[in-house]
């Protein structure tokens, strides 16, 4: 069962002020991979995670085409870390692009002052720590 709880919540909301934005891998359709980070992340339920793709380059090219998707959360202060193993969404409109455009914080959404960007929530198939270490799983 997935339950993202509330320290997870209390972590991975604010860690792009805290100096620990979560990082996304995806992977092309061809079977490249990409990484990068997402000041965004945010817990947006019980099961998922979403952020605001605003840069609209090879994350988005690749859930498009790849839906697969493994989120990366370590605070170096508390020595907490997560992979988020799941499924990525993409929404360029209606409500859950507004309820996660509405969640993303300031210094984000700022960047995208036009709000030509996409929310993503990815649905959270399983969660390990950095050892592989089952912790939640579906």
């Amino acid at each position: 069962m997935i339950n993202l709880t509330d320290d997870m919540r209390n972590l991975i909301d604010p860690a792009l002020a805290n100096g620990s934005p979560c990082i996304l891998a995806t992977v092309s359709a061809e079977g490249e991979p990409d990484i990068g980070y997402k000041g965004s992340m945010m817990i947006f339920d019980n099961e998922s995670l979403a952020y605001w793709e605003r840069t609209r380059r090879q994350h988005l090219k690749n859930v498009k085409e790849n839906p697969k998707v493994v989120v990366l959360f370590r605070d170096t202060k508390t020595k907490v870390n997560w992979r988020f193993h799941g499924t990525a969404t993409l929404h360029e409109q209606g409500a859950l692009r507004e309820q996660v455009m509405a969640r993303t914080v300031k210094d984000e959404i700022d960047k995208d002052p036009e709000r030509k960007g996409a929310a993503v929530i990815i649905r959270v198939d399983r969660v390990t720590n950095l050892a592989g270490q089952v912790l939640q799983s579906r």
